[in-house]
């Protein structure tokens, strides 16, 4: 593989006028340029990225941790990291941590000896039930960025993109009432984790600031017998007439098990869940969704460390919490 040397050599100039030539330098001439770039492009010449990455003390690379692979919203936000990370000259190595506190500290470990400049991720239900975030502080205090999305540890002093949990879902309760509904319950099966929190908040919120409702939840904490639970609750509370549900499971499962038990949607109750607009056609009717956005989560979570990354050596940068405004898109299971 020919090298800088060798393309310097043959054209009679320095090694550091072919660098800068091909890395655009404003310092070289047009035409000099363009006989080095022609020259480049004939031997096909690729730089080696492991002695750029030792001579620069950078990988060019992220490491991104999910809890869930499975997840498609977290799919989706993976796809907006690298996607974002490649136009912008990074790659990226995933980790899964399967909502697992030991798996991410692992992941954490494993890729900061030298294989990643910092990383993006998603805290795990199990760090967040035990509270746990010396990792993370490690990590940063050892020079290796973290940005958190969507689940976060809010002591840890990193960057954050979130959604509006609280507002979203306080939005979504306000609109049921609007439909002079008269028992919302709110469904969750994400009640261990940071999100789950906020978005019951926002429910309660909305709710109490009525005078005629009064707060119904029914939190789920294994989503194997969800269609069990939201059916047995059903059948028990009779007058129950809108969920609003936390996940998009728990909102195609509350339409599907209505309208089993012979319900009408939205007649006879309403159902609005967070979720994307594939998930939503799971179910008849279709679902009425928060949407979260999650590519676009993604990659502002890879502008905020790529910009992180790219400070002038002295610089500093405050840290900051990027909130991505959901949208509650209408379908048939609301009026």
């Amino acid at each position: 593989m020919v090298t800088l040397k060798q393309l310097a050599k043959e054209l009679n100039v320095s090694i550091s006028t072919v660098s800068k030539a091909l890395n655009n330098s404003e310092e070289i001439g047009k035409d000099t340029a363009k006989r080095v770039k022609e020259l480049a492009h004939l031997y096909n010449y690729k730089p080696n990225k492991v002695a750029l990455s030792l001579k620069q003390n950078k990988t060019k690379t992220i490491g991104v941790i999910i809890p869930n692979i499975l997840n498609y919203f977290l799919a989706k936000v993976l796809f907006g990291i690298e996607r974002e990370a490649t136009l912008q000259g990074y790659n990226i190595i995933t980790c899964v941590s399967n909502e697992s506190l030991e798996k991410e500290k692992e992941s954490l470990q494993l890729l900061a000896n030298g294989s990643v400049d910092g990383f993006i991720l998603s805290v795990a239900k199990e760090t967040q039930m035990k509270r746990e975030t010396e990792h993370f502080n490690k990590t940063i205090r050892n020079g290796l960025p973290i940005v958190m999305f969507d689940r976060v540890a809010h002591d840890v002093m990193c960057d954050k993109v979130i959604v509006d949990d609280f507002e979203s879902t306080y939005n979504a309760t306000k609109r049921l009432l609007a439909e002079k509904r008269k028992h919302i319950v709110f469904i969750t099966t994400v009640d261990n984790v940071s999100v789950g929190k906020l978005r019951e908040r926002g429910y309660n919120k909305a709710i109490s600031e009525t005078t005629t409702h009064t707060p119904l939840v029914l939190k789920i904490n294994t989503r194997n017998n969800t269609s069990k639970k939201v059916k047995s609750f059903l059948m028990k509370h009779k007058t129950i007439d809108g969920v609003v549900a936390a996940d998009s499971a728990s909102g195609i499962i509350s339409i599907n098990t209505a309208v089993n038990i012979g319900l009408k949607v939205p007649e006879d109750i309403s159902v609005i869940g967070f979720g994307s607009k594939s998930v939503s056609y799971h179910s008849i009717p279709q679902l009425t969704t928060i949407r979260q956005h999650a590519k676009k989560i993604g990659s502002a979570a890879a502008q905020q460390l790529i910009k992180r990354l790219e400070l002038k050596k002295g610089a500093s940068l405050e840290t900051s919490t990027k909130i991505i405004k959901t949208s509650l898109i209408k379908s048939k299971s609301t009026l």
